[in-house]
């Protein structure tokens, strides 16, 4: 997913590209896709040393639903309008617009499209809307029906009880 520069000035370029789960951009730590991310779009010049990329990101991520700890793959698509300026450039401090190093002949978007995948991806997911969870004191699943532990009373309600059983 690499673009030559001189080349970005004259003309347009589709991108159709993918960048792999075990390329080495990916950080350790990095909650990573299953199988890739999928980028297409168009990279166009936006001005002297500046370039624009409009399009689209997509990925599955492999995760534990948050309420009942099952496996779960999330679909993530998101679009993506990015900015690549070089170095010295007006912007530099700008955290939206991503620097291009002094004396680059390539554009390379793998940086940029790792960066807009960890904040397109969910920090939650479910295996479903109307998910039980699992009991929180036996730890049974109750999307499977539900556990033998009896009901438990919130002590917080206890003075309404007991105001109820005095009239």
């Amino acid at each position: 997913m690499s673009f030559d520069l001189s080349t970005l000035e004259s003309r347009a370029a589709a991108v159709d590209g993918r960048l792999e789960a075990d390329d080495p951009v990916w950080q350790e730590g990095d909650r990573r896709p299953t199988d890739g991310v999928l980028v297409n779009g168009r990279l166009s010049s936006a001005g002297s040393g500046r370039f624009y990329l409009s399009g689209r990101i997509a990925g599955d991520l492999a995760t534990s639903c948050r309420r009942c700890l099952t496996d779960v793959s999330v679909p993530v698509t998101e679009d993506v309008h990015l900015l690549f300026a070089e170095a010295g450039d007006d912007e530099i401090d700008d955290p939206d617009v991503y620097m291009i190093e002094p004396r680059a002949r390539e554009l390379d978007l793998r940086e940029a499209v790792r960066e807009q995948w960890l904040l397109s991806i969910p920090e939650f997911a479910l295996c479903r809307e109307d998910c039980k969870g699992l009991c929180p004191r036996c730890g049974a699943d109750l999307n499977q029906g539900p556990c033998d532990c009896a009901p438990e009373a919130d002590s917080r309600w206890e003075a309404l009880r007991n105001l109820r059983g005095a009239t």
